[in-house]
Formats: structure tokens, sequence, C-alpha cells
């Protein structure tokens, strides 16, 4: 779309718009410029914009939701926080909108930003030998050289997730003897530089295990410090024993106050038994409930479909959380059960490209558009659902088609894309146009 004689891009006009009713002034960029030229910025006071598009309501024809309604908006904001949502004033001094559909920030909750190839040379990946063991071997010798400047690649693939939607991500962060306590730090840096519009939660992970290469003080250290779970990988495969990686990784969350979140890829009998310990020690100490989550855990979508409505069920009462990748091909997860049995169901990138993977996208709307395919979730009520994938379980209307989002006094994170209801968003991965983070405007 044009918006002057300049062929200044929508993202530009809206930005720069915002800019102007602050009372601030940029240099447009023109739409061969990148998004991520200048500073992210911040709109300090009040930031009012028009023609924003809100969802209000489904429409049913013949009892079934056939298409969802919206309307043209007012919305005001300030110190960080949506204060109120009135009727549209379209002759109003503000940002315009245009129309565009405002929905909540995207949140990318598995990610591994603090070891990527992204921002650098590019890079395939090396054929695997040795399983699990033989990636850390590999990893091993490459750690020293990725992490000289991992930091300036945390920060560039942090503006890669923003240019999709997205302003927070949970990041898994290297914590063993290759890396000791270094890549915590550089990831910290990065994420202090990128504050004014990208949130992060941190998840110490122990990639080489916990007890395999003694990453156990390495741990407790950072524990102590700014991270906010406490993770781990396939306990059995790496350390060869379930209870006593569980175990210690329990009372290290216990002691420090912190969530869990393991990685588990195991699909046999080894990956079973450690879901259904992790379960039992969840349900043992109840202060970890909604705190803990299994990554991956492809051993669910191995098992019979009585079983998984079994494990379904308890991981539901113990309120343990699967951040699932939605893999596709022969592995399929099972997360319509997840989802009969309330179990919370996140997703993220994981790999955008490093040594384990290179076909990330950085779009988490793209997670969501991928599990309505695999599943047939391709109702207008069904897609408008799978939003929550994107978005970490906001959605902007409840199962009824009552308003939900947003609300006075809500968090000011939320984008404008082009796109007609949530449904549309899902279904056509539609463009993100701008981003808005704790009220300041990224893009």
């Amino acid at each position: 779309m044009k918006t002057s004689d300049n062929n200044i891009s929508r993202k530009d006009f809206i930005r720069n718009s915002a800019l102007a009713v602050a009372g601030l002034t940029l240099i447009p960029n023109i739409m061969t410029a990148s998004p991520f030229d200048e500073k992210n910025l911040s709109i300090k006071g009040k930031m009012s914009l028009k023609n924003v598009r809100l969802e209000t309501g489904f429409e049913y024809q013949d009892g079934e939701v056939s298409s969802t309604q919206t309307d043209l908006f007012y919305v005001e904001v300030e110190n960080g926080k949506i204060i109120k949502i009135s009727p549209n004033q379209p002759n109003a001094k503000a940002v315009d909108a245009k129309g565009l559909l405002m929905l909540p920030a995207f949140k990318d909750m598995h990610i591994h930003l603090d070891k990527t190839f992204y921002g650098d040379q590019w890079q395939a990946v090396r054929k695997r030998t040795g399983g699990i063991k033989g990636m850390i071997e590999l990893e091993q010798k490459m750690l020293p050289e990725m992490l000289k400047n991992s930091t300036f690649k945390a920060e560039k693939l942090i503006e890669l997730l923003q240019s999709k939607g997205t302003s927070f991500a949970r990041s898994h962060v290297n914590i063993e003897p290759t890396s000791k306590l270094q890549s915590l730090k550089n990831l910290q840096k990065a994420l202090e530089n990128k504050k004014k519009g990208f949130g992060a939660e941190l998840v110490a992970f122990p990639q080489h295990g916990v007890f395999y290469t003694d990453s156990v003080p390495y741990l407790k250290e950072a524990a102590k410090m700014d991270i906010d779970f406490i993770g781990g990988v396939d306990p059995f495969n790496i350390d060869g024993d379930i209870e006593k990686v569980i175990d210690f990784t329990v009372q290290l969350a216990l002691d420090n106050k912190k969530g869990i979140d393991i990685h588990l890829h195991e699909t046999g009998d080894s990956g079973l038994r450690t879901v259904e310990y992790l379960i039992k020690k969840v349900t043992e100490n109840p202060a970890l409930k909604g705190k803990t989550y299994l990554s991956h855990c492809f051993v669910l979508g191995k098992l019979e479909a009585a079983k998984q409505e079994e494990i379904a069920e308890k991981l539901g009462d113990a309120q343990i959380g699967i951040v699932s990748t939605i893999p596709f091909g022969r592995l399929i997860m099972p997360i319509p059960t997840l989802y009969k049995h309330n179990v919370t169901v996140l997703t993220g990138n994981d790999s955008i490209v490093d040594h384990w993977n290179t076909f990330g996208t950085g779009s988490v709307l793209q997670k969501a558009n991928l599990m309505a395919q695999l599943y047939g979730y391709s109702t207008e009520f069904l897609l408008s659902r799978s939003l929550k994938l994107a978005t970490g379980n906001i959605l902007p209307l409840d199962d009824r088609g009552t308003q939900q989002w947003p609300k006075s006094g809500d968090k000011a994170n939320f984008v404008l894309i082009n796109a007609s209801c949530s449904a549309e968003a899902v279904s056509r991965i539609s463009e993100v146009e701008s981003l808005v983070h704790d009220g300041n405007v990224v893009f």
C-alpha cells in the first residue's frame, strides 16, 4: 500500500504516525530499507490509535460459527498499558491503524537464542554421528567460537522474531562445563539491549547432561541468577538415570523457587517412564504445579490412543504443560487430546538456523497454521481457536464469542496484522504490519 509519493511502507507509516502523535520525528524508511535500521522506538506517555479493528463476536448459521464480527475502535495506551477502548474517532489526531486487525503480540515459548548462526555466515547442519552424545561432542568443539559473537547473533535473532510479531520468548540457555555461565551472560546482554521491544524468560539448560559432563555446579550457580526455569534433556539417554536426574532437577527448582522445563525426545519406554516419574514428583510437590513443562515429549505421539488419554489426564491433573514445535510426518502429537484434558500447550521455533536444524522461520503464527492443518481445524471457529498457540493462550473472543481481549488494564503488547479476523490470520499466515511491546513501538 502506498501512503505517500515517497512510497513509504505501511509499517513505517504507522510507526511514524505514532512518533508524530508523541511529538517526535524520524526520517522514514522507504520500502527497500530494513525494518530494523532504527532502534526500538519508545513512546513515553500516552499514545492513541484510531481505526483499530477488533473482534466483537461470532455470527452463526445453522448452529455453527460461520464468520467473525469485527468493528473499528479507538484505543488509548499509557505507561505500557491499554487504558481505554472506545467507539472509533476517525477524525481524531491519532495513529491511523487503517483498519488493520489488532491481536495479542505473539510468544515463542521454546527457542535457543543463545546459540544460533542467524546474523552470521550461513551454515547447514553437519552429518550427525554418534546420536545425542555425538552432538554433545560437536557442540563442545563449536561453542567456544560461537560464544565470541553470541550477543550480536541473539540480537539479530530477536529482530527476526519481532518482524514476525513476537515480542516475548522462553529461551533455553546452555549451562554446562564448556560454556559455564558465559552463554547466559552473553544472552542477558542481548536481552538488556532489546528490553524496550522484547521480553523473555530463561531456562538454565544442561544440554550436555546434568551428570554426564558434570553440569551440577554450574546449574546450582545459574539457579541463583536471573533465570526462571531449571531445564533438562533426555535423562535416560544422556545420564542413564531418570530418577536421579528428575530428583535433582525438582529439588533445585524447589530450593530456588523456579519452574521446570525439560526437553524429552525419547520415544520408547524410557520416555514414558520419564513422563510418569515427573508427574509423580510434581504431584508430590504442588508448588511446581502450573510451573512445570515438558518440551517436545515425542513419546506422546507414539502411544496408543487409550494410553494417550490416560497420560493426558494425568498431565492435566498435575498441571504440567507441553511445549511442542508441532512436528509432522510420522510423528503427530496428540494435541487435541491434550486440550481435551486441559493441558496447557505452547509452541516455539526451537532452532532457527544452527547446528541442530536450519528450517526455522521465526513465525509462531506459522506454527498455529501447521497445527490447524494437521488436525483439520479448518472451520471459522477452530481456526480462531488455533490462534492461542501463537499468543500464549490469549484469544480476543472466548468460545462463546464474548470479547475478552483487549480490556482496560491489559499490557500494551499487540500486533496490527493484515487480516479481517483471527481465523484468516491463522489460515493465511497474514503479514504483521506493526508490533507494540509494553507500549513501545517496535515497528
